[in-house]
């Protein structure tokens, strides 16, 4: 946690919220997009994925995401990558951080990665192997995404114990972090509350928690603060709360980032990010997909009378 903060927030609309869209995002407007939000005081953009470009063309470029990434000071560059191919060309490219990410539920990982998850632990392992062996980037962050955790939409009520059995193996094979997603939408708050009650007991002590997810069913933001009254600290979302999984069909996106952005400050609690500087980078967003509904009720309506974010109280 960076000093004089309390929450630290990632954008995933880079990569999460722009994989399923069937309209190219243009490479210049990638890289205006993370420099603009750098700019606003976001800590941390998943700016890619490290994946064959035939599968998802729209990571083609990032490579060249990533060097332009690079040239922008002041956060941390985070890429995904499904299997140790991927996170060969992450290191190589310099990323700080890779994702990888494992479904909770072994009938989805089977369909999103093509392997169970004991396979997905052996190729976790290998590239924990290789990030410790490859020069530069020993100081790599290797964050475990476990995947429809809090519910699947092939498998249905994934069971607490299969969490913490799941999160445990990553743990102990050297992730530095774990990330526990909601990927379909399926959670509430109660559900939430128990399910990071769990984690949080469980592994806080040892690597940085994240909570990553979708308003599918309209409580994404509820969700949020369920999991901070268990002592979570770090989430995921995704600016106008672009994305959505590929394996739930009718799901809606990540959290609105800016929505997100306003629920903490207005908690009280500081995030570091300029509120009304982050909301003028949808402009971005807007003019690369034109034909993408942009979602978040802040932008709409704007800061109430006398609102001052925490970040920004003296």
């Amino acid at each position: 946690m960076r000093p004089g903060i309390d929450v630290e927030c990632r954008e995933v609309g880079l990569r999460d919220g722009i994989q399923i869209q069937k309209v190219f995002f243009p490479t210049a407007g990638k890289i205006a997009w993370l420099t603009a939000e750098a700019a606003a005081g976001m800590p941390e953009i998943e700016v890619c994925s490290f994946v064959p470009p035939k599968l998802l063309p729209q990571f083609a470029d990032a490579a060249e995401v990533v060097a332009a990434a690079k040239k922008v000071e002041g956060f941390r560059i985070a890429a995904l990558s499904p299997n140790l191919r991927g996170a060969m060309d992450a290191f190589n490219a310099g990323v700080h951080k890779l994702n990888y990410v494992t479904s909770v539920s072994e009938e989805h990982n089977l369909a999103n990665v093509r392997r169970t998850i004991d396979e997905s632990i052996e190729d976790f392992k290998r590239i924990v192997a290789l990030r410790n062996e490859t020069a530069g980037s020993e100081k790599t962050i290797l964050c475990a995404g476990l995947a429809t955790a809090l519910g699947c939409s092939i498998a249905g009520q994934v069971p607490v114990a299969d969490v913490m059995k799941l999160a445990e193996r990553f743990v102990d094979a050297g992730a530095d972090e774990i990330s526990v997603s909601d990927t379909v939408g399926y959670a509430n708050p109660q559900q939430v509350k128990d399910m990071f009650t769990a984690v949080m007991g469980a592994f806080s002590k040892q690597v940085a928690v994240t909570a990553h997810f979708h308003d599918t069913r309209g409580l994404g933001l509820a969700n949020v603060y369920a999991a901070l009254e268990t002592g979570c600290r770090h989430f995921d979302a995704s600016l106008a709360g672009l994305g959505g999984c590929p394996f739930a069909p009718k799901a809606t996106g990540n959290i609105v980032m800016d929505d997100l952005v306003f629920l903490l400050e207005g908690a009280g609690l500081k995030t570091g990010v300029d509120l009304d500087k982050l909301v003028e980078v949808r402009d971005i967003i807007a003019a690369n997909l034109p034909d993408e509904p942009l979602n978040g009720m802040y932008a709409k309506a704007g800061a109430p009378k006398g609102f001052v974010p925490a970040t920004q109280a003296a």
